[in-house]
C-alpha cells in the first residue's frame, strides 16, 4: 500500500498541559483532537511538515524533518513512533519504535494508545491493537486521524466493510484530509466495486494534485482492470511529479511483466536502483527485479536477486530483514520442487531472528510461522502427517494470539492438506476462509472444483486467479501462468 507503503498505522498526535504553557498554540476546540506532546514549538514544526509529507507518502522527504524535531526535543516520542515508519531498514524500525515505546509514559493517554497500538500490530496482537485504537475513537470521536488509524487497522486484516466506514467517518470530519481517499479506493478496489474506487482516487487526485502517489494509486487500479498502456501513463505521471517515487517505478514494471515484457521491466528496475537513494531502495528494486524473473520463470536468476537483497540486510545485521529474505527465498525454491533447500532457508530464518536481540514477541512470531512454511515443505514432500501436525499446532497458536490474517493462512494450510488429499469439499470449505487477497487461493479453489467435476466454476475461478493482476506479488507471479495453461487445457 503504498497502500502497503502507508504502512497501515497513521498518525496520532498528542499533548498535556505543560505543552499547552510552553509551546501556547492550542487551537480552539483542540481537545477535540489528538495534541501534540513536545515542549519545543521547533520542534512540533518540524514533525507538522515531516507528518504532512507521510500522510502524502513521501517517506523519503519526511524523514528529516522527523530527525529535526527529536534533535530538538530527545523526549518527543511520536517523532520516534513517525521515524521508525521512514527509516529505510527493518532494524532501524524496530530501534526507533523502541524509543517511542520507553517514552509511553511521558506522554498523554491518547499518544500512549498510538504507540502502544503500533507496538502490538508489530509483535502481530492484532486484537490487543484493535482494542486501543478502539478506546483511542472513543476518546476522539472528533479526530479524523483516529478514524483514519482504526480504518487501516480493519484493511489490514481485510475487513473493508468496516474500514470503509472508518474512513468515511475521517472525511466526514475533514474533507480535505487526503489519506482517506487513497485507502477508500484500495478498500474498494480489493471489494472489487471498481466505478466507488476510481471515484476515490480521483478526488484523492483532486486534493493534492502535485503529489505523486494520487497518480500511482489509480494507476493501481488501472493495472488491475487489465489497462495496462493507461497504467504506465498515470505511473508517470506520477514520476514528473517525483522521480523518485519508488512504487511507480515497480508499477511499470509490474505492467510490463504482465504485457511480457520482462527485459524492459527490469530495464525500468534498473533506473530505479541507480537513483535509490537508500538500502532500502534498493531492496525494493532487487525485490521487484526476483519478482520479474520468477514470472518469467527464471528461478536462479532471482535467487540471485534475493541473495543481493539479503546482502544489504546482512551489512547492518537487519536480522528482521534476513529472516523476511530467508522466507521469500524458501517460497521461491518451494515453488521450483527444491523442498530440502526451501526447508533449509526456513529453518536458517528461525535461527537468524532467533539469535537477534529483537524482542521475544517477534522471535515468537517468527517460530509460529515457521510452522506453517515447514507444514508446506512436508506437504510438497508428501508427507501428509507431519504436515497435518505442523498445521494444528500452527492454528492453535494463532488463535492463541488471536490474529485474524494468521488464522486465514491456519485455513489456507488445512486447504492444501485436504486438496492433496483429494476432499475437495473440505479443501474448498477451508479455502474460503483463507485470504481471498492471495490469487494463489482462488487458483487452489479452482483446482477442487476441477477435481470435483465442475468444470464451469473450475474455470471461472482460474480466470479470477489468472487476471488477478496483483502488483509486484511473488505468489501470483507463482501461479499466473499455471492458472493460464489450466485455462488453456480446459
Amino acid at each position: 500500500m503504498k497502500r502497503h507503503s502507508t504502512t497501515n498505522w497513521m498518525l496520532m498526535l498528542s499533548v498535556g498541559a505543560l505543552l499547552l504553557m510552553v509551546v501556547g498554540c492550542a487551537a480552539p476546540k483542540e481537545d477535540s483532537k489528538i495534541p501534540i506532546t513536545t515542549e519545543s514549538e521547533t520542534a512540533r514544526e518540524n514533525f507538522l511538515q515531516g507528518r504532512d509529507l507521510f500522510e502524502k507518502l513521501r517517506g523519503q522527504e519526511a524523514r528529516p524533518f522527523f530527525e529535526r524535531a527529536i534533535a530538538e526535543d530527545p523526549d518527543f516520542a511520536m517523532s520516534y513512533l513517525f521515524l521508525s515508519f521512514v527509516v529505510p531498514s527493518a532494524k532501524g524500525f524496530w530501534e526507533n519504535l523502541g524509543k517511542a515505546t520507553e517514552l509511553v509514559d511521558k506522554v498523554s493517554q491518547g499518544e500512549r494508545l498510538w504507540i502502544l497500538g503500533v507496538e502490538a500490530g508489530a509483535h502481530a496482537y492484532a486484537m490487543k491493537q484493535r482494542e486501543m485504537y478502539k478506546e483511542l475513537v472513543e476518546a476522539f470521536p472528533q479526530d479524523e486521524r483516529a478514524h483514519n488509524l482504526l480504518g487501516n487497522h480493519y484493511f489490514g486484516q481485510e475487513d473493508y466493510e468496516l474500514a470503509i466506514r472508518e474512513y468515511h467517518k475521517a472525511t466526514g470530519i475533514n474533507p480535505d484530509f487526503s489519506q482517506p481517499y487513497n485507502q477508500l479506493g484500495y478498500a474498494h478496489r480489493f471489494m472489487e466495486n471498481f466505478d466507488e474506487a476510481e471515484d476515490a482516487f480521483r478526488k484523492y487526485i483532486e486534493l493534492i494534485p502535485d503529489d505523486p502517489n494520487p497518480y500511482d494509486s489509480y494507476a493501481e487500479l488501472l493495472m488491475k482492470t487489465g489497462r495496462y498502456d493507461e497504467s504506465i501513463d498515470q505511473y508517470k505521471k506520477a514520476l514528473t511529479a517525483d522521480p523518485n517515487f519508488v512504487p511507480s517505478h515497480v508499477g511499470i514494471a509490474t505492467n510490463l511483466n504482465f504485457k511480457g515484457n520482462h527485459q524492459e521491466a527490469r530495464e525500468q528496475l534498473q533506473v530505479l536502483y541507480d537513483m535509490a537513494r537508500n538500502d532500502g531502495e534498493r531492496r525494493a528494486a532487487h525485490f521487484a527485479t526476483c519478482v520479474s524473473y520468477v514470472d518469467e520463470g527464471k528461478t536462479d536468476a532471482a535467487l540471485e536477486e534475493l541473495g543481493k537483497q539479503f546482502a544489504l540486510a546482512e551489512n547492518i545485521n537487519d536480522a528482521a530483514a534476513m529472516g523476511g529474505d530467508l522466507v521469500a527465498m524458501g517460497n521461491i525454491l518451494l515453488e521450483a520442487g527444491r523442498i530440502d533447500e526451501a526447508a533449509a532457508n526456513y529453518e536458517k530464518a528461525v535461527e537468524v531472528v532467533g539469535g537477534s536481540d529483537l524482542s521475544e514477541e517477534v522471535k515468537d512470531n517468527t517460530k509460529r510461522a515457521f510452522l506453517f512454511n515447514a507444514g508446506r515443505a512436508d506437504l510438497k514432500k508428501g508427507d501428509l502427517d507431519a504436515a497435518k501436525t505442523k498445521a494444528e499446532e500452527y492454528r492453535r497458536r494463532v488463535e492463541a494470539v488471536r490474529n485474524p490474517f494468521q488464522v486465514k493462512l491456519a485455513h489456507q494450510l488445512a486447504g492444501q492438506i485436504a486438496l492433496e488429499e483429494k476432499e475437495y469439499d473440505r479443501a474448498l470449505e477451508e479455502l474460503q476462509k483463507s485470504s481471498l487477497q492471495n490469487p494463489y487461493n482462488w487458483f487452489r479453489m479452482a483446482l477442487a472444483f476441477q477435481g470435483k467435476g465442475d468444470k464451469e466454476k473450475a474455470r471461472d475461478l482460474c480466470e479470477k486467479a489468472a487476471e488477478w493482476n496483483a502488483l509486484n506479488s511473488l505468489n501470483y507471479s507463482f501461479m499466473r501462468h499455471k492458472a493460464s495453461q489450466m485455462l488453456e487445457s480446459m
